[in-house]
């Protein structure tokens, strides 16, 4: 049973420039951090991810979460997840704060993400291996589905499963040949055209066959230089993405999205607010058939579930250390399966947890095994950090989420 939690907050600067978008541009990476520890001495880590201040106020909240499982026997709470999920993210007094967002909301996903890396280490297998053998049901068992039923009923979400399991083996030889990575640090905004241009080149020596660049200019032209630079560096064969980190408004994206078409990005992601449904909607049909990536700020399912209704998201980009985490990250990527959306996490994580998430996504589910966004900054922290070969995450075989950070404190 669970004995003792530790929470902490980690913060790692990272170098200049790196990080850096059209709206962050000093970012501390942090992890809001949750240790679970059990009778037996195993430990399970789940973290949440900021970029600096309020780090302490996710970990404060993450304390209150942590301390209601103090007793608790880690294959008991995961045989019916989704029910203490609901329970904590509907507790009356945090839920004021949120509701089911904001710094409860990234506690919760620290949390939950700590019950998953102890249920794996407790089973002696990776986070994956354990997802991709539990039954439908038994994955059913560990979502919240409320808010959902207009679109996902319970029954029909362990069709869905059933429906997918039947190309499983198929899907297998992903474990083998590695997941598909895509190096986002070729463009951060900071970074000079010069070095820019260095880093595509760089990611095409790598063996990188998609990579992003930073957009959100004051002036447009820097924008539309930058992303021609990396067309022409990459060539026309490798799928470029263009990152505007919520800066336009709805107007301003119109106008500068049809700009940027010019060098046919694979997406344009995040171009304006992310609370606004709409004005993506009505993006989405100004500019198509360029499609448009949603959900590194898109904090819970329910405006995941409003996206997929309007056709507004060509990809989905949950991220589970900014929703209430692993359990949720499931619940989206089911909805998903049923619209025909590629799930495209944005990786809060660095690609640690997710590793382990899109395989279950491929497996399990049926999504297309696309692409895993990349980013090094914070590997050298990680006790097993992600290892990518010729722009291929390698798989994962320790026990556990593979987020365990070295020399906590």
């Amino acid at each position: 049973m669970i004995k003792n939690i530790r929470i902490s907050d980690r913060r790692f600067p990272i170098g200049k420039g790196a990080g850096s978008d059209a709206i962050h541009r000093d970012p501390i990476y942090s992890y809001a951090v949750t240790q679970l520890i059990d009778d037996s001495g195993l430990t399970g880590t789940g973290f949440a991810f900021t970029l600096g201040e309020g780090n302490d106020l996710v970990c404060k909240a993450a304390q209150f979460y942590a301390e209601q499982l103090k007793g608790k026997d880690i294959e008991e709470l995961m045989a019916a997840f989704g029910t203490l999920f609901n329970q904590l993210s509907n507790e009356q007094q945090f839920r004021w704060l949120g509701p089911h967002k904001g710094v409860v909301h990234l506690a919760l996903a620290s949390v939950t993400n700590a019950c998953y890396d102890l249920w794996a280490k407790k089973r002696g297998v990776p986070l994956w291996k354990l997802l991709i053998d539990l039954s439908p049901e038994q994955i059913v068992n560990t979502l919240d589905l409320s808010y959902l039923e207009d679109e996902l009923t319970r029954e029909q979400a362990i069709k869905l499963l059933k429906d997918n399991y039947a190309g499983k083996t198929n899907r297998m030889p992903v474990i083998a040949t590695g997941y598909p990575g895509y190096d986002t640090s070729i463009g951060w905004f900071n970074y000079s055209d010069e070095k820019v241009r260095e880093n595509c080149k760089k990611a095409v020596a790598n063996g990188f066959t998609a990579m992003k660049l930073k957009v959100g200019s004051a002036e447009a032209e820097r924008d539309i230089r930058r992303a021609h630079i990396v067309r022409e560096v990459a060539g026309d064969d490798i799928r470029v993405m263009l990152d505007a980190n919520q800066q336009w408004t709805l107007p301003q994206a119109i106008s500068i999205c049809k700009r940027l078409q010019s060098m046919n990005p694979y997406w344009i992601e995040e171009p304006t607010h992310p609370d606004d449904v709409l004005a993506h909607k009505t993006l989405a049909e100004a500019i198509a058939p360029t499609k448009l990536a949603l959900g590194e700020h898109v904090p819970n399912r329910i405006i995941f579930k409003n996206y997929l209704q309007t056709g507004s998201a060509g990809f989905i980009q949950v991220d589970a250390v900014r929703v209430g985490g692993v359990s949720e990250f499931i619940t989206i990527s089911l909805l998903c399966r049923k619209y025909n959306i590629p799930v495209v996490p944005h990786v809060g994580d660095m690609g640690q947890l997710h590793q382990h998430l899109v395989l279950f996504n491929h497996i399990v589910l049926g999504h297309e095994a696309l692409f895993l966004e990349h980013i090094p900054h914070l590997q050298q922290y990680f006790t097993h950090p992600v290892v990518i070969e010729n722009g291929f995450y390698i798989t994962p075989m320790e026990a556990g989420s593979s987020c365990d950070l070295k020399q906590m404190d």
